[in-house]
């Protein structure tokens, strides 16, 4: 709990109001005043309805869907309240958006991910505080200081919780090549084996089922990725697993449900047992019961008290 007496404030946008208030209810504290309103010809407007003067601002905003408008609002608000002079602003971004654009695949792509960061650093923000970036160099984008929490901190103690950890009939599965780090952490993690899922993608949410390396005869599958989109990706390697591998039962785990187009049907119609995401960002659909949302506000609310009070967020990675 805060108690020293230098000012902190945290104000919320249209994109997940609900965890801003999980947030600051966590800390004790009460959701900063301000209108955020749009002009009848599209434009965002931000008016902050309390002084920010010299306080500790932390703006919770991610940038989901609608991810232009998100993205907007939190470049405006950012330029509120450095107009407004805070003493200093965190952009706290559960889920970050244009991530995937990190690279160039072929010739004459943007790094919009790049340009985000760059965005966000000239509208004001003093440092940022994010989930599980798409790809961990999206940090180096930015020329601020990022805090780059980890879903696994909260996923990981679920499903040891769920299946225990050490057993034999228990595997985690890496949904493709890129995915395997993640999947190993959580592997090593909960003591259990790791099978990978190589396949080919052959146009974007696209994608191939073609091999299953390792052992998933008769096991509980758990598939760990960090981003669910359209779900055609992992509802696929979910289907692999059972039809080829043999796999008993598959579950599926994931930091950020964007959960656009047909994925909450996908999900509903797979054979996954369970889908677990984390709230960074709000389901849109509660109809589908395979879906289970854990909270990110207490990890969102201890590392901003460790940032508001100068101690080590680094703790909360482990």
């Amino acid at each position: 709990m805060i108690s020293h007496g230098k000012n902190i404030k945290i104000f919320s946008g249209n994109s997940h109001p609900a965890l801003a208030m999980q947030i600051a209810s966590a800390l004790g504290l009460p959701i900063g005043k301000a209108a955020i309103s749009t002009f009848a010809d599209g434009e965002i407007s931000v008016s902050m309805s309390e002084s920010v003067r010299g306080s500790d601002v932390f703006l919770v905003q991610s940038t989901c869907g609608p991810v232009n408008n998100n993205l907007m609002e939190l470049l405006i608000m950012i330029d509120s309240c450095k107009r407004a002079s805070a003493g200093r602003i965190t952009a706290v971004i559960p889920y970050f958006g244009y991530a995937r654009q990190d690279r160039k695949s072929k010739a004459r792509d943007p790094i919009s991910a790049k340009l985000v960061a760059n965005l966000i650093t000239a509208a004001g923000a003093d440092r940022v505080l994010t989930m599980d970036l798409h790809a961990a160099q999206i940090q180096g984008f930015f020329d601020i200081p990022v805090d780059n929490m980890l879903g696994s901190s909260v996923l990981i103690p679920y499903i040891a919780g769920k299946f225990g950890v050490g057993t034999d009939d228990t595997v985690i599965v890496s949904p493709d090549l890129g995915s395997v780090t993640r999947a190993r952490k959580f592997a090593d993690r909960l003591g259990a084996p790791i099978a990978i899922i190589d396949k080919r993608r052959p146009r974007p949410n696209v994608s191939e089922v073609m091999n299953i390396i390792g052992d998933v005869q008769g096991k509980t599958c758990i598939i760990v990725d960090d981003i669910i989109d359209t779900a055609g990706t992992i509802c696929n390697a979910a289907a692999a697993l059972v039809e080829r591998g043999g796999a008993k039962e598959v579950y599926g785990c994931a930091t950020h449900g964007v959960l656009s187009g047909p994925a909450i049907e996908r999900i509903e119609n797979s054979v996954f047992k369970e889908m677990v995401l984390l709230d960074t960002i709000p389901v849109r659909d509660n109809s589908c019961k395979k879906i289970v949302q854990l909270p990110v506000a207490p990890l969102f609310a201890d590392a901003i008290e460790r940032i508001y009070e100068d101690q080590p967020v680094s703790p909360l990675f482990n």
